[in-house]
């Protein structure tokens, strides 16, 4: 009997049809093992090489917000490459001149630095007594509590400090992107081309709707957030002013710029000023500044970037939260910032190729009862 279902397993290993079978899912798995191989080495690959890397998406990024600005002046000037050049001069210039403007005021609250540590000790000892007029309780030292309050503004002013050298180090990056922004631009028909020549004639069709799909949300996207960022320089300078708050502008600058961090950008933003109020003369304008941020952030999500970027990306927030930690680990800020558009040109590309369609499909901001039938996923 034993040697019986020795040999039915022998020939069923032997049997052409089932060694093809074997094959086939032996071959799947080794697919499946290679391409999972691959992706950790991109990934490790992307980590490593994150200093040049970034830059050059970035620069993809930045040459889709010059391009208006570049085809406005080309039939003017008759020349794409000095068009291309005058407006990157442009963009720099009001660069440098936001840049100068932030500096100005960054250096007259870093000269005032010093004075928010005393007077913090005098908010506390405020606090203090007039807890202890109302109540029966007495505070007999607060040498500790002083200590811990000068201890956590010397790590702030330490971490302005660690952001200014990272800053420093990003600013040798973001140097090239002139030279990125310029040659992406003068050769973006080389780019286009070089797509179409790699690519079967038969699928022609389908690249260039994904040309122009991609086209469409990273240049609506990133001009977008970039006049929503704008707009809120304004919104929140004047907000603070209205309040009482010091040193409005620049307060107000900061909370603007973290909102190029989506959905966590504006209350990151807001914990700026709202900190500051603590060591400030008047600690009760906190209150005023969460009334601000909370209105602002109402209106920033359901009015100003669904309006201005046209909900072109429409991935949904559980995926965006998650490439914005996700780019976050791998780049740091500009991961952070670079996500979300990156993460709606993976969905417009899924979108237009049939095995990945459940991929957009599960990436997509509508509910699967709002989705139009679609037979290659249903």
């Amino acid at each position: 009997m034993l040697k019986e279902h020795e040999f039915c397993s022998t020939n069923y290993f032997l049997n052409p049809i089932n060694m093809k079978t074997e094959s086939e899912k032996n071959f799947k798995l080794l697919v499946r093992c290679v391409l999972i191989l691959t992706v950790m080495a991109v990934l490790a690959i992307f980590i490593v090489a994150r200093s040049f890397f970034y830059p050059i998406l970035l620069g993809v990024m930045l040459s889709y917000l010059i391009y208006p600005l570049a085809k406005f002046f080309e039939p003017k000037i008759g020349h794409s490459g000095v068009s291309i050049l005058f407006s990157i001069l442009i963009s720099l210039g009001a660069t440098l001149g936001f840049i100068f403007l932030f500096y100005q005021q960054f250096s007259i609250f870093l000269d005032d630095f010093p004075l928010f540590q005393e007077q913090a000790f005098d908010n506390l000892t405020a606090v203090q007594n007039y807890i202890s007029e109302k109540t029966s309780l007495s505070f007999s030292s607060d040498d500790w509590l002083k200590s811990r309050i000068s201890e956590g503004l010397k790590a702030q002013q330490d971490f302005i400090g660690d952001i200014f050298n990272a800053t420093t180090a990003t600013l040798v990056a973001l140097g090239v992107q002139p030279v990125y922004i310029f040659f992406m631009l003068y050769y973006r028909h080389n780019f286009r081309k070089f797509l179409f020549q790699v690519t079967q004639k038969k699928d022609h069709s389908v690249l260039k709707k994904i040309l122009f799909e991609i086209t469409s949300v990273t240049k609506n996207y990133v001009s977008g957030i970039f006049l929503v960022v704008l707009i809120l320089c304004f919104t929140n300078s004047i907000g603070l002013m209205i309040i009482g708050v010091e040193y409005f502008i620049l307060l107000g600058i900061i909370s603007a710029i973290f909102n190029l961090i989506p959905y966590f950008g504006t209350l990151i933003g807001g914990a700026v000023p709202l900190l500051y109020t603590f060591v400030s003369p008047d600690p009760s304008d906190a209150i005023g500044v969460i009334i601000l941020f909370l209105i602002i952030q109402v209106l920033e999500n359901n009015v100003l970037t669904p309006t201005i970027t046209g909900g072109r990306v429409a991935v949904n927030p559980f995926f965006t939260i998650i490439s914005i930690i996700f780019g976050g680990f791998v780049w740091g800020i500009p991961g952070m910032f670079l996500s979300v558009p990156l993460m709606g040109i993976f969905k417009v590309v899924c979108q237009n190729i049939t095995p990945l369609k459940p991929i957009a499909f599960l990436l997509s901001f509508k509910k699967s009862s709002e989705q139009k039938s679609d037979d290659s996923i249903e």
